[in-house]
């Protein structure tokens, strides 16, 4: 490690790796799939996990598509993704970067390597018109912010707590539909026992009042009639005065 440190040191401005700058953007370039990608600190540099997402996407789109295809590149950054697809597949390149200064970057790797891709200004699908076969991304990773990951905990927190009170009520209304329902089934075969006992009497008295012939003898039981009138006109006579003590 000392060796390559002293090596670097040889070729290359010494403050510039004592301020910690990384070697691509000291000189300049990284490699990148077999492509020359211009970086600085305008954009990011390329890592080479990132060239194993593209030669998996490549198999992906020669196993999948026979024609010309369109393919979206989200976050593009340097631009090393839709360069090393468009060198590779028969396609209409897009690519999308929220900075500008990224996509100057994008461009001048786009003619160095002696492509063509369309550029797109946007923040993320904003500006984005077109539909796609294949829409890739690699975004900007993420730092770790410890307040931001505590906010983070504390959401999934709170998740966990309304999903625990959900149920909870779930179970609660569980609970009441259940009892609810023996208590109505109960009152139902009550109220049933009671009108087939009822329905048993009354054709037990029917067959009991059946003369020779079998004509069933009905014999209604009317209310007495003075007794009704009666009760109707007192009921009058008591509205009436009502009336009269509300208006004095």
């Amino acid at each position: 490690m000392n060796n390559s440190v002293e090596y670097l040191k040889k070729y290359l401005p010494s403050d510039k790796l004592e301020e910690g700058i990384p070697v691509q953007y000291i000189v300049g370039n990284v490699e990148f799939y077999n492509s020359i990608i211009k970086v600085d600190n305008r954009v990011l540099i390329p890592r080479f996990e990132t060239e194993l997402l593209v030669e998996k996407l490549i198999k992906y789109i020669r196993l999948n598509f026979n024609n010309k295809i369109n393919i979206l590149d989200m976050c593009t950054g340097s631009g090393c993704i839709a360069i090393s697809l468009k060198k590779e597949i028969d396609c209409n390149m897009d690519a999308v970067d929220i900075s500008n200064d990224a996509l100057n970057v994008a461009r001048d790797n786009m003619v160095s390597n002696n492509v063509n891709i369309n550029f797109i200004l946007s923040d993320l699908f904003t500006n984005v018109k077109s539909k796609y076969d294949v829409i890739v991304s690699n975004p900007p990773y993420i730092s770790y912010d410890f307040n931001q990951m505590n906010n983070v905990n504390i959401m999934n927190t709170n998740v966990e707590q309304v999903n625990n009170t959900m149920n909870n009520a779930n179970n609660d209304v569980y609970s009441f539909n259940s009892s609810d329902i023996q208590t109505v089934n109960q009152n139902t075969e009550q109220t049933v026992n009671n009108v087939n006992q009822t329905m048993e009497q009354d054709m037990n008295n029917m067959q009991a009042n059946t003369d020779i012939n079998g004509i069933v003898s009905v014999t209604p039981v009317m209310p007495e009639t003075n007794n009704v009138n009666t009760n109707i006109n007192n009921d009058v006579n008591n509205n009436q005065n009502n009336n009269i003590n509300m208006f004095q």
